[in-house]
């Protein structure tokens, strides 16, 4: 590998790990329905009006509502919040470091979409580490007791590798912009309740000397979640 590469290979790595850290600040001072609300709403009211200024927005909601449903619900409303509940009990780097079995569990579940690409012994071995790496990261958690937090990621691996599926399959007309950010409202529509419920009384501030608000403006950072949103 070039020079070049490792330097994009290793800025990728602190861009990938940034956003897990953010949401275990955010996850130390508020809760999870509110992080996720926290960070549909400001995604949806930045995307929304770039997607209107697109023109057609209602026409692509009405003709493809369904596959978008579907991967609302896949891709951000299930995912976004086990994510956010499974980093009260893990730390942000493993958190971080078990989403990267996102691309593995999707090239298996491709072969269930009808994907014919023949894989080769390179990437049968690559895939085989892959595994190897994420049940070395997983085991130490078990005797834990984070067999639920575990489980939580599990949904938000399968989340993140099922969403991209449906998206080359049912939805390769619709723009990006207006997938994501009708997307984003539904999420935030859904979690607008749980928010309102565990509002917190006063501004919260990490128990782990950060400074005020802290929880507050983490919560509204993005992750790198699949490579349609992300």
């Amino acid at each position: 590998m070039t020079a070049r590469g490792w330097l994009l290979f290793s800025l990728m790595g602190v861009l990938w790990g940034i956003p897990y850290l953010m949401i275990k600040v955010a996850v130390d001072g508020v809760s999870p329905s509110m992080v996720v609300f926290t960070r549909c709403v400001l995604g949806a009211a930045l995307l929304l009006p770039f997607a209107v200024r697109q023109g057609g927005l209602v026409r692509v909601v009405r003709t493809h509502w369904r596959p978008m449903l579907a991967f609302a619900v896949i891709e951000i409303i299930g995912p976004w919040w086990t994510l956010t509940d499974a980093e009260r009990h893990l730390s942000s780097s493993t958190a971080g470091l078990l989403i990267a079995g996102v691309p593995i569990v999707g090239v298996v579940l491709a072969r269930f979409f009808g994907d014919t690409e023949r894989l080769g012994t390179r990437r049968i071995t690559g895939l085989s580490l892959g595994l190897a790496g994420v049940a070395v990261l997983t085991v130490p958690h078990l005797t834990g007791g984070d067999a639920r937090s575990l489980a939580e990621m599990l949904i938000t691996v399968l989340g993140y590798a099922t969403a991209p599926l449906i998206v080359a399959h049912h939805l390769k007309p619709v723009p990006t912009l207006q997938l994501i950010a009708p997307c984003l409202l539904l999420a935030a529509l859904v979690y607008a309740p749980g928010a309102a419920l565990t509002w917190p009384s006063e501004v919260p501030s990490s128990p782990r000397s950060w400074p005020p608000s802290q929880a507050w403006a983490s919560s509204a950072r993005p992750s790198p979640s699949s490579s349609s949103s992300n």
